[in-house]
C-alpha cells in the first residue's frame, strides 16, 4: 500500500497552531517539519510540503533518547534536515504531542509502545459476528480516553449479525457518551457516517482485532482499493490477518487515517484517567457510598452492591473495572521501579564518562 505522495501544504497534513508555536524556535535553525507515515527498519517515510521522503534518526537524537517513547511513532511531526537531493532526510527531534494511543509492550518488559501519535479520533472497530466482545471494547475504551483523542466504537460485519439491536444495547451501556456506528462494508450501510470525522487535516487511528474489516473500510474511505482484502474463514466468519506495519494514509477527499494491524495482546499503559472516564458509571456510584474508603465488598450502605442487586448494573462490568484497576496499580509500580532503575543507570553511566574524561 502506498500513501498519497502528492505535495500538500501542513494543514492537509494535520498541521496546527499549537504545533505552529512549538516548531518557531526551531525554524530559525534551519529545520523543516514532516510528519511519520510508516516506519521499517529504522527507515521512516516522512510527507513534507516538497513531497515524500526518508528519513532516519541522527546519531545525536539517537544517542539522548533514554527509552523507545523518544523515537519517532506514526503520526508524529519531527524536525528534519533535507540532504541535498530532497529525498533523504535526518530526523533530529519529535515536536510535542498532541495526543498518543499507547500500550505496554507484548512479554515481560515494562515499555510503553505507542501506536499512534496526534491523533483526533480513534475508531475501535469491533466486529458484530463471532468477534463481538464488549469486556475487550471497555479494555480499548480504557486506552483510548486515556490517549486524549476522541473514541468513537465501529461496529462491522452488520450483515453477518441478526441480533444487531441486542448487541447494539450492550455496546451503548458500557460505552457512555462515546458515539457508536454500525456498518457494513459488504451492502456499505452506515459507511458514509464515518465521513464526518475525517475532514481535511483530521486524523482518525482504526484500532481492532484481526479480521474486524479495517482494510475493507480504509477501501471504501479512500474510493478505491489500496489495501488487499482477505476472505473471511468458514466456520466462524473471521477475516485473516492483512494489515502487517502501521501507516498512514492521506485520503482523496481530505482527512488522515492510520491503518493498524490487528491487535493480539492489548495490555494497559498509562494512568487511571481513562479508566474513570471509560467506566464513569462506576465511579459515580462510588461516590455515592457511604464510606469515602468503600471496597464495594460487604460494607454497608455501599452504592455500588446496591446497583449491581438492583440491576442498575451488571457483575460482570464492575469485575472488569476492578481487574483493569488492578492492572493499571500493577503497572504503575513496576514503571516506578523500572524508572528508578534507568535514573540510576543514567547517572552510572555519566561518572564513567566523567572519570574517563578527568583520564584522557
Amino acid at each position: 500500500m502506498t500513501t498519497n505522495s502528492l505535495n500538500l501544504s501542513l494543514t492537509q497534513l494535520g498541521w496546527n497552531s499549537e504545533f505552529e508555536i512549538h516548531f518557531k524556535a526551531y525554524a530559525s535553525q534551519g529545520y523543516e517539519a514532516g510528519r511519520v507515515v510508516s516506519e521499517q527498519k529504522q527507515t521512516y517515510r516522512l510527507l513534507t510540503v516538497g513531497g515524500e521522503v526518508l528519513a532516519q534518526v541522527s546519531g545525536k537524537m539517537r544517542f539522548q533518547a533514554a527509552a523507545r517513547e523518544d523515537f519517532p511513532a506514526i503520526g508524529d511531526w519531527v524536525l528534519i534536515s533535507i540532504h541535498e537531493g530532497g529525498q533523504r532526510a535526518s530526523i533530529h527531534g519529535i515536536l510535542p504531542r498532541q495526543s498518543k494511543f499507547a500500550r505496554k509492550t507484548a512479554g515481560t518488559e515494562t515499555k510503553e509502545q505507542i501506536v499512534a501519535a496526534n491523533i483526533d479520533t480513534i475508531f475501535l472497530v469491533n466486529a458484530l459476528n463471532y468477534d463481538f466482545n464488549v469486556r475487550r471494547m471497555e479494555r480499548y475504551l480504557t486506552l483510548a480516553w486515556e490517549s486524549g483523542a476522541r473514541p468513537v466504537i465501529v461496529l462491522s460485519k452488520a450483515d453477518l449479525c441478526t441480533e444487531i439491536a441486542e448487541r447494539l444495547a450492550e455496546v451503548e451501556a458500557i460505552a457512555l457518551g462515546v458515539p457508536v456506528h454500525v456498518i457494513s462494508s459488504l451492502t456499505g450501510v452506515g459507511l458514509d457516517q464515518l465521513l464526518s470525522y475525517l475532514q481535511v487535516g483530521k486524523t482518525v487511528a482504526m484500532l481492532g482485532s484481526s479480521g474486524t474489516g479495517k482494510s475493507t473500510m480504509l477501501n471504501y474511505l479512500y474510493g478505491q482499493e489500496i489495501q488487499k482484502v482477505q476472505a473471511v474463514r468458514h466456520g466462524d466468519d473471521r477475516g485473516r490477518h492483512t494489515t502487517t506495519a502501521r501507516e498512514l494514509v492521506v485520503l482523496p477527499q481530505g482527512g488522515l487515517i492510520i491503518d493498524t494491524p490487528g491487535m493480539r495482546e492489548l495490555q494497559l499503559w498509562g494512568t487511571e484517567n481513562g479508566l474513570q472516564d471509560s467506566f464513569g458509571d462506576v465511579e459515580e456510584l462510588a461516590r455515592q457510598c457511604r464510606f469515602s474508603n468503600c471496597q464495594h465488598e460487604q460494607e454497608p450502605d455501599c452504592a455500588v452492591q446496591s446497583a449491581i442487586q438492583s440491576g442498575l448494573m451488571a457483575q460482570a462490568r464492575f469485575d472488569s473495572y476492578l481487574k483493569l484497576k488492578k492492572e493499571l496499580s500493577y503497572l504503575s509500580r513496576k514503571v516506578n521501579q523500572t524508572e528508578a532503575l534507568a535514573e540510576k543507570a543514567k547517572w552510572k553511566k555519566i561518572n564513567h564518562m566523567q572519570k574517563a574524561f578527568k583520564h584522557w
